[in-house]
């Protein structure tokens, strides 16, 4: 057999010149630059490419003056991702925030008693014997929740003295007014009037604590209610001219966004940063093109979305110090 009769197998041959760039990372000859390496993430491909797409999307979401919507899972508050979180809204970058009931009570728990670095392989019942907690490697001693219930008891008697009903939005921002702690999310929003919306409220500590504190004082009036937020957040977003979302994690947060989004015909511009599997069908796996075609992110003949396959706490910093942060 003549081996040069299988060589068009092996090596097929083509006369075709690709157009786009020359895939190619960064050159760390001479000065280190932050910036100049974000730029080169739009070459290095995989991705990279993809952060680079988020960085651009959010600088012209920000050139439109654009309506940011930040959306965001509790472990976000449970990493050191907090601090960012929090100079977002410092520094006047978000709009909204929409967010999980872990993260409020996170957050107000490292206001005064900080989480501590752990490890991802540990003895869990000995963890438990010892009265410790774990999420992957951070490890947060159960007395920060006796102190919480404490903390919660005495805002509840006064954030119920005149209303019995009230919404997660007043929820948030009375408590962050009480909060002391410049790296504060809750805080920041409060002090920076930013709503934080929070439609799975109960589905925390501040679940359990309502339930205890309802019993405490002997009344089933005291509550919370969360049509009145929905509404406040389609009827605001629909008088926007421009919206864009930041999406840090999936699950509720993510899809009060977009559904939100729905009723003014789609968010324009959408930034995705999760690790779901599009494969099971769930909203925590879906990209933004499926959204898409609910018609909860617009289609623009101009790429307007990008979905970061990748954990939070290694590109969202990037993301912030490409696109908001850096000259």
């Amino acid at each position: 057999m003549d081996p040069d009769a299988s060589r068009e197998h092996v090596v097929p041959g083509t006369d075709e010149e690709l157009g786009g760039a020359d895939v190619r990372g960064f050159d760390f000859r001479g000065t280190f630059d932050l910036s100049t390496l974000l730029d080169s993430y739009a070459t290095t491909g995989f991705q990279a490419t993809h952060l680079a797409d988020a960085i651009a999307i959010a600088e012209r979401m920000r050139a439109q003056d654009a309506t940011i919507y930040l959306t965001l899972t509790s472990n976000v508050i449970s990493s050191g991702l907090r601090e960012v979180v929090a100079a977002l809204v410092r520094e006047g970058h978000v709009d909204v925030i929409i967010t999980t009931s872990g993260s409020i009570t996170e957050d107000v728990i490292k206001t005064a008693k900080p989480f501590k670095m752990g490890r991802w392989s540990a003895d869990e019942a000995a963890l438990r014997e010892r009265g410790i907690n774990r999420l992957g490697n951070i490890f947060v001693p159960s007395d920060r929740y006796v102190w919480l219930e404490e903390y919660l008891y005495d805002f509840f008697d006064d954030f119920f003295a005149e209303e019995s009903v009230r919404t997660p939005t007043e929820f948030a921002y009375e408590l962050g007014l009480t909060l002391d702690d410049e790296d504060s999310v809750l805080k920041q929003a409060a002090d920076n009037d930013v709503p934080i919306y929070c439609p799975a409220l109960t589905d925390a500590e501040v679940g359990n604590f309502l339930y205890y504190y309802r019993n405490r004082v002997d009344t089933e009036d005291v509550g919370i209610e969360i049509v009145q937020d929905y509404e406040r957040l389609i009827e605001e977003g629909m008088l926007q001219e421009t919206t864009g979302l930041i999406a840090v994690g999936a699950g509720v947060p993510k899809h009060h966004a977009i559904m939100t989004n729905l009723f003014r015909g789609g968010a324009d511009y959408a930034i995705y940063i999760q690790t779901g599997m599009e494969g099971d069908g769930s909203l925590s796996g879906a990209p933004p093109n499926e959204a898409v075609s609910w018609g909860k992110i617009k289609a623009e003949d101009e790429t307007n979305y990008t979905e970061i396959q990748a954990e939070a706490t290694l590109v969202f910093p990037l993301l912030v110090a490409g696109a908001f942060i850096q000259p």
